[in-house]
């Protein structure tokens, strides 16, 4: 297993110390491609997007890399990748790359925001819903939700979410600090209620898909299943095939992979799959 250390990084840019438990290698790995990345030529957030997506092909999918310590730190892990930290991790990296920053502290500054509401690293404040990841880096004017034309999103999502609360004992520090469960129902309060535009999945397939969803996008799969919003993520790619595909940690094939079905094949073997929400990284 390997050796991980703390780094206390002072973050000037908004004044908080932040607690980052990460490899030295991680690190490492983090600033060598933001080198790589400031040498080449000025692209846009996607083409960025596929870019990083593409280098942590075949990293081993492993889940609740972000609850092993006893209180919240901001984890960076490369060799260990859900879908989840997978897509916040490459956002992080494309948002230094536009910024042409190059340093480990500007990572972890950018995945602060991205994961955590207000960038306050702390357990209640970290988007455990993938809507309220959504409402937030909207907010931060991290990314922007694609919800139009109807055609193709013409699904509406009323979220109902409470699996957390509900299920304490599935959630490892919860259960050690009950006392953060006020703040967790406060989180699912925030968007039940609220609804939202999608593609529903038997809409995927048609062609004016192509010209709501582009390469390095995030796509955002839907669940029926109570008290959830969302079941899996990742990052559109068109494949040659002319197909919409998913880039992502799955933990279908344990690694991180290009999909190598359509989405549209992909959801069809997926009964409790809705449909997908789309935001794109500024």
């Amino acid at each position: 297993m390997k050796k991980y250390f703390l780094l206390l990084l002072m973050v000037w840019t908004s004044q908080i110390r932040a607690q980052v438990l990460c490899s030295s290698e991680g690190r490492c790995r983090i600033e060598q491609l933001l080198r790589e990345a400031s040498r080449m030529k000025a692209r846009k957030a996607g083409s960025w997007m596929l870019y990083f997506g593409r280098k942590f092909v075949g990293v081993p999918y492993v889940g609740g890399t972000l609850d092993r310590t006893k209180e919240e730190q901001l984890i960076v892990n490369l060799s260990e990748l859900d879908c989840t930290t997978y897509v916040e991790q490459v956002a992080a990296l494309t948002r230094c790359a536009e910024q042409r920053k190059t340093t480990f502290a500007a990572f972890c500054d950018a995945l602060r925001h991205i994961r955590y509401i207000g960038g306050k690293v702390d357990y209640v404040c970290r988007q455990h819903y993938f809507t309220v990841w959504m409402d937030d880096n909207e907010r931060e004017k991290i990314v922007e939700k694609i919800d139009s034309p109807n055609p193709p999103f013409c699904g509406i999502q009323i979220v109902r979410v409470n699996y957390m609360s509900t299920h304490v004992g599935n959630y490892k520090m919860l259960d050690s600090h009950p006392q953060w469960l006020t703040g967790i129902r406060a989180l699912e309060q925030s968007v039940t209620g609220k609804r939202y535009r999608y593609i529903p999945k038997n809409q995927i397939g048609n062609s004016c898909v192509r010209k709501s969803i582009q390469d390095g996008d995030i796509l955002v799969i839907l669940t029926k299943k109570k008290g959830l919003d969302t079941s899996h993520i990742g990052i559109a790619v068109w494949g040659k095939d002319g197909k919409l595909h998913l880039l992502n940690a799955s933990s279908i094939h344990h690694q991180v992979i290009e999909e190598p079905m359509s989405l549209w094949q992909y959801m069809q073997k997926h009964p409790s799959q809705l449909g997908i929400r789309v935001c794109r990284v500024k």
